[in-house]
């Protein structure tokens, strides 16, 4: 069977991203593209990159029929795409890149996003799109909330460890390096070559970063109690990729026997030998995540590594997934794709 797919704000960074994977998917076809500012406009005009392919003009989301539509994608700035969800038709499944749905808690959405949720049945409704940890809930799933690329990243790191309760859960820090495609295709000073190149720049310090209610939330329920982490995020000069070193007190060992027996069977989950630790360069537009455990010299002290693509597994890819799941299609379809190297 051949599923229709729309693709909301196209014109993205994870736009085009989805565009990339689905082009090749063996059952998804893109029928409907949509964009704001460059509505009407050809995409192979947006994205020169993906002139080879036999895409729909975009178009403004109300010029739209979703009446032929199986699965939408919705890749649109946070706080726009409640509103846009909120008006689509019931039977309609979606697949949200944005934050809008990621927090169960309409309260803890208000406290990091500083504004009421517009449409909090919804919210409700939304299952979380961390593949590996809700694969039942996400099969039968409506609306799913994909996670931010921060925090599937920590996630991906911490989870297993305290399930397993074989790390302290009142010392967690976690240290990220976030490549600049994370922040978006929207002009920003900060965001020049000028501004960005041969420096590295922490951000959100001090607690201020959104992903943390995506952390208090998923690592409290993992735990049974509260868990606060330590986060700082450090924007590189890089295109793609977030690399992760999360600092804990624990057994290494331990802990990787923790990840390595979570991960055994995930497709785009490779944990490596013991004291290997991975780099981004080796999951490059792919939907992999590569996890390493370091002891270090203080005894019961170590730490966890993880890189992924923030465009693909931290978002695009992590959707086609979801999607995946959510159509009844095998999880992995058009999305083995290898590594880009060098």
């Amino acid at each position: 069977m051949t599923y229709n797919i729309a693709i909301l704000g196209a014109s993205g960074y994870t736009g085009a991203e989805l565009v990339r994977i689905i082009a090749t998917h063996p059952s998804m076809r893109i029928a409907a593209l949509s964009a704001d500012r460059k509505a009407g406009m050809a995409m192979r005009d947006v994205f020169p990159h993906l002139a080879h392919l036999d895409l729909p003009d975009l178009v403004r989301i109300e010029e739209l029929d979703f009446a032929t539509i199986d699965l939408v994608f919705c890749a649109l700035p946070h706080a726009t795409s409640q509103a846009v969800i909120r008006d689509l038709p019931r039977d309609l499944k979606i697949v949200d890149l944005s934050a809008d749905f990621r927090l169960r808690d309409a309260a803890a959405y208000e406290k990091w996003y500083g504004k009421p949720h517009a449409a909090p049945e919804l919210q409700r409704e939304a299952v979380y799109g961390l593949t590996e940890f809700y694969r039942d809930a996400l099969k039968s799933a409506r609306l799913i909330a994909g996670t931010g690329c921060n925090a599937a990243t920590g996630l991906y790191s911490l989870l297993p460890a305290i399930r397993a309760g074989v790390i302290g859960l009142d010392d967690i820090i976690i240290d990220m390096k976030c490549a600049v495609s994370g922040a978006g295709r929207s002009l920003k000073e900060n965001l020049l070559h000028a501004e960005l190149s041969e420096g590295y720049h922490p951000y959100a310090a001090g607690g201020t970063h959104r992903h943390l209610g995506e952390f208090d939330q998923e690592f409290s329920l993992a735990a049974g109690r509260p868990v606060a982490v330590q986060f700082t995020p450090t924007l590189m000069p890089a295109n793609r990729g977030i690399l992760s070193a999360s600092y804990v007190s624990g057994d290494a060992q331990a802990i990787h026997d923790a990840m390595r027996a979570a991960y055994a069977d995930e497709p785009f989950l490779h944990v490596l030998p013991m004291g290997q630790v991975p780099s981004t360069r080796h999951v490059r537009g792919s939907n992999f995540v590569h996890l390493g455990v370091v002891a270090e010299r203080a005894e019961g002290r170590a730490t966890i590594y993880a890189a992924l693509d923030n465009l693909t597994k931290g978002s695009s890819g992590q959707a086609v997934q979801n999607a995946n799941l959510a159509l009844g299609e095998v999880e992995t379809a058009g999305l083995m794709l290898a590594p880009v190297f060098p």
